[in-house]
């Protein structure tokens, strides 16, 4: 049985992504693995109005038996977590600057070497598909592969990490990239670091990012 205070952190998840302007409305998804299955935010539900007992326990063969139905996108959730298991929670969000690019079908490139932080020289943008679509999910898969973000093409941003509050670090730290592209497009004609200036700094993204504080 997920912990209470798993869902309080995805209640609390959730409502941070509109004070961040990472969602709108009823836009925008979570999950985290839990046992052998996962906890997804159901669908239609504003985050102002979401409770810990709102969110749905689901299974991977894509079950569930709760008063509420799932996120419209469960699949894609459920698809990333089963394929990759050092993955622990998925962000999905449908933030200004990401989901412009996102518009344009455009991936970023390794304009600043924060790039590194989705784990490698690229933030690729998946094809379309439509919303809640098992294409839309395959598709998202494979913009995954080798990655820990991606941009979904006419629809937003997906981030993951290993816990919750690094699938909602790297969501931010993607947005503010796509923002930073975005000005330096304006400015000018920006610079790509090399494949090889980027896979260092991979190597060296391998401890960073938010740490839980240990008690003493």
């Amino acid at each position: 049985m997920p912990s209470f205070a798993t869902r309080q952190a995805m209640v609390e998840a959730m409502r941070r992504m509109l004070d961040l302007g990472l969602s709108q409305g009823t836009s925008g998804n979570l999950s985290v693995r839990s046992g052998s299955g996962f906890l997804v935010t159901p669908s239609g539900i504003p985050a102002e109005q979401l409770s810990p007992d709102d969110l749905v326990p689901m299974d991977f063969d894509g079950q569930w038996d709760h008063p509420l139905a799932p996120s419209s996108e469960w699949r894609f959730h459920r698809d990333i977590l089963a394929a990759r298991p050092e993955i622990g929670a998925v962000v999905h969000a449908h933030p200004p600057y990401a989901t412009g690019f996102a518009i344009c079908g455009r991936e970023i490139p390794a304009v600043h070497y924060m790039i590194a932080m989705a784990g490698g020289a690229t933030i690729r943008c998946a094809p379309y598909a439509p919303y809640g679509t098992q294409q839309l999910s395959d598709f998202a898969l494979d913009a995954l592969e080798g990655r820990s973000a991606c941009l979904l093409a006419n629809h937003g941003m997906i981030a993951t990490g290993p816990n919750l509050s690094k699938a909602m670090w790297l969501a931010v730290e993607v947005e503010a990239l796509c923002r930073q592209y975005a000005i330096a497009l304006q400015v000018g004609t920006p610079v790509v670091l090399s494949d090889t200036e980027v896979a260092e700094t991979v190597e060296r993204f391998r401890s960073y990012g938010p740490r839980e504080k240990s008690g003493h």
